[in-house]
C-alpha cells in the first residue's frame, strides 16, 4: 500500500495548482494551520482509487463538481461540495441557488479551462472569484476529508469545519442526499432521479 506523506500546506505550495496556492496564501494563519497536503500517485487521484490505495476511507472523501446553471442566455457556474458517500441535488436544491431554469455538470474541457485546475484535481480553494462554492452542511460533521489540491497528483486534508472558515464558501443544509438504497420489488426505483447521477464530475 503506498503512503500518505503529509507536511503543511504552505511546504507543499510548489506541488499544487497555481490558484490554490495562491488562495492559500491570503488564509489567515489560523486556518492554515489546520490544513495539510501530500503528494499522491495522479492515477489514483479519483476518489475511489484513493481511498482503496491509501487506506483513507470514502466517508471521507469530499468532491467538489462544478456546475453550470442556465437562465435564457445566462449561464452561472459554481462549485458544490458533498461527502463522496452522498449524491448532489442537482434539480432541486442547486437549481433553486442558481435560480436557473436548468443546472447540468459542467463539460471537463469548460471545467478545466475555467478553473486552471487539473480533471480530477478540481477543490473548492482557488476558484474564480465570481463563483459561489456551496459546501454541504454534513462535510462540516467530517473530523477529517481530503480534497483536490489543483492536481491530481496531490490531496488537502483538513477538518471538515475549516471549509466553513473560508470566506467564499457558503454552507447549505440538503445540498447532497443519501444514495436511495436498492428498490425492492414492491417499491420499483424511480427511473427519474431528481439528485443527478450517482458519479459526478468532475470531482475532487
Amino acid at each position: 500500500m503506498p503512503t500518505l506523506n503529509r507536511m503543511p500546506v504552505l511546504l507543499a505550495t510548489g506541488s499544487i495548482a497555481i490558484p490554490v496556492a495562491e488562495a492559500l496564501v491570503a488564509l489567515p494563519s489560523a486556518v492554515l494551520q489546520r490544513i495539510e497536503a501530500s503528494p499522491i500517485n495522479p492515477d489514483l487521484a479519483d476518489t475511489a482509487a484513493f481511498s482503496e490505495a491509501y487506506g483513507f476511507p470514502v466517508s471521507g472523501g469530499a468532491n467538489c463538481i462544478v456546475v453550470a446553471g442556465k437562465r435564457g442566455d445566462t449561464v452561472t457556474y459554481a462549485a458544490c461540495v458533498v461527502l463522496a458517500s452522498t449524491k448532489l441535488d442537482v434539480n432541486r436544491t442547486v437549481k433553486g441557488l442558481l435560480g436557473a431554469r436548468k443546472v447540468s455538470f459542467a463539460p471537463m474541457d469548460d471545467a478545466v479551462e475555467r478553473t486552471r485546475m487539473e480533471y480530477g484535481g478540481i477543490t473548492p480553494i482557488g476558484l474564480p472569484a465570481d463563483w459561489a462554492v456551496y459546501v454541504d452542511s454534513r462535510v462540516l460533521e467530517a473530523p477529517e476529508v481530503v480534497i483536490g489540491a489543483g492536481v491530481r497528483g496531490a490531496k488537502l486534508f483538513l477538518p471538515g469545519a475549516v471549509l466553513a472558515e473560508l470566506p467564499w464558501v457558503e454552507v447549505v443544509e440538503g445540498l447532497a442526499v443519501e444514495p436511495a438504497s436498492p428498490a425492492s420489488p414492491a417499491s420499483p426505483a424511480s427511473s427519474a432521479s431528481p439528485t443527478g447521477p450517482a458519479e459526478p464530475a468532475p470531482s475532487a
